[in-house]
């Protein structure tokens, strides 16, 4: 075998488009329709002034870039979505994708195994996260109508508004100074009888808190409530569970005791958008499929996903994209693993640093690659202003050195429960948040770190009228 080195999409290019010019040319050559037809000047300009419209985001593939949860695709999915798109299968039917839907029918196989589902599991891509945790919802209320869903009070808005969308009421669990789902506020609540499913978060979106499910599950099923699990964002560190914090792994573990699990490699599945996924511990649940479609299902008499899914057209080269990549990293602790492991020590190595700096300090441990931490201030306004000085301030600045992160709202008691105890001047503050999800971040933590800081004292000088954090009292927390 070869030597690793970096995969060059340009070099990958001319592979895909001579393959699938070659595919097409065996059924014969046509010629494109007129109504087709365009300018080439006009089509130069207008892709020349896309990559200028393009300019107008922020750079979402360099490691630079902390934000949101957003990576580049691998190139080897880019080349494969694009030479599939060509062709353009539709994962609806067999009959419109009898490659692509093979191809899906291999990754559900691995994403089953990665949690350690039994081989009767039921499952399809889906376009994304939302759409994948709505046919959870759906199938749980088709099982027990009437009754509500529980969810962490920091779990995504998705499960609140698919609520509202499938007409049935949620209900929010407080969390711990850990941001997990309080165990003891979630069995109030079964106690009630109302609740048909739990919802736990194995990695949230804001924190990338874990919800507790291992001790969730049992104490669900003696309610008789469903346990969905959205990992959505966090699913991939299930490769890696032997390398997290022994609490967070037993959680991970536990997965396969769920009734159902969503998870997107659109996140950390080096995949273009939209892909997610959603999977059934069982088959049981296709009798609440109900499908006709007399011009659609004619060349296979095997099951199509169009009938076994709330959503109907989907892309082929989605699946194609993932199987590709799949092939190339698999679902192993060295394949995609070792692409997920560097997040995760980027973010407990950041948090060390953080724990040690007299201008930052930590909101909370990272379980996974999600880190949180916020100025050394005296009050909530003052922690509002600050932060959003600090976030401005650091990526307004030449390209070369910006760096790019979030924030996140906090309440005073949130920061209490956490041993943060600032004047309650203002009912909410923001704090700083990165999400460390590509491995390139890793290398680039102690000089993040260091830049972040020096915005922070900046911040803190324009935000006090010139005054340095160490020339006063050392603030409170």
């Amino acid at each position: 075998m070869s030597a690793k080195r970096p995969v060059d999409l340009n070099e990958l290019l001319p592979q895909v488009m001579t393959g699938i010019d070659g595919l097409k040319a065996t059924y014969g050559s046509w010629d494109q329709h007129p109504s087709t037809h365009a300018d080439p000047e006009k089509v130069h300009a207008v892709l020349g002034e896309l990559i200028e419209r393009l300019d107008d985001n922020f750079p979402y593939f360099h490691p630079q870039y902390a934000g949101q949860m957003l990576k580049p695709p691998h190139p080897v999915a880019t080349a494969a979505y694009l030479a599939t798109m060509q062709l353009n299968p539709n994962n609806h039917s067999i009959d419109a994708s009898r490659a692509t839907t093979a191809m899906e029918h291999e990754v559900l196989d691995q994403l089953a195994a990665m949690f350690d589902y039994p081989a009767e599991y039921m499952g399809h891509l889906t376009w994304s996260g939302t759409t994948a945790n709505l046919e959870a919802l759906w199938i749980s209320r088709e099982i027990a109508p009437g009754k509500a869903i529980a969810h962490s009070a920091d779990a995504h808005y998705t499960h609140s508004r698919m609520g509202e969308v499938l007409g049935i009421d949620t209900v929010g669990i407080p969390t711990d100074a850990a941001g997990r789902m309080e165990l003891e506020a979630l069995e109030r609540e079964l106690a009630t009888g109302r609740i048909g499913v739990v919802v736990a978060t194995l990695g949230t979106t804001g924190l990338g808190a874990v919800d507790p499910l291992a001790d969730i599950i049992p104490l669900a099923r003696r309610y008789g409530a469903r346990i969905h699990v959205d990992t959505a964002y966090g699913g991939f560190f299930a490769i890696i569970a032997d390398e997290l914090a022994p609490e967070t792994a037993r959680h991970f573990r536990a997965i396969k005791d769920a009734d159902s699990v969503v998870v997107d490699p659109h996140k950390h599945g080096l995949q273009p958008y939209g892909c997610g996924a959603v999977l059934f511990n069982d088959q049981s649940i296709l009798r609440y499929y109900h499908h006709e479609s007399p011009y659609t299902y004619f060349a296979s008499t095997e099951r199509h996903f169009g009938e076994i899914q709330l959503e109907c057209s989907r892309a082929g080269a989605s699946a194609a994209a993932l199987w590709a990549t799949l092939r190339v990293f698999p679902l192993t602790k060295e394949g995609l693993g070792g692409i997920v492991l560097p997040g995760y020590r980027a973010a407990q190595q950041w948090h060390a640093l953080i724990e040690e700096s007299d201008i930052l300090q930590p909101y909370q441990r990272p379980e996974i690659d999600i880190i949180t931490y916020l100025p050394r201030v005296r009050s909530m306004a003052e922690l509002d202003r600050t932060s959003h000085a600090i976030f401005e301030m650091a990526a307004d600045t030449t390209r070369p050195q910006q760096t790019h992160l979030a924030t996140y709202v906090v309440k005073p008691e949130q920061l209490r429960a956490r041993g943060i105890d600032l004047e309650v001047d203002a009912p909410t503050g923001r704090i700083m948040r990165s999400v460390l999800m590509k491995p390139e971040h890793e290398p680039l933590i102690a000089e993040m770190h260091h830049h972040v800081s020096m915005w922070s004292r900046r911040a803190y000088a324009a935000t006090h009228d010139g005054a340095s954090p160490a020339s006063e009292e050392a603030p409170v927390g």
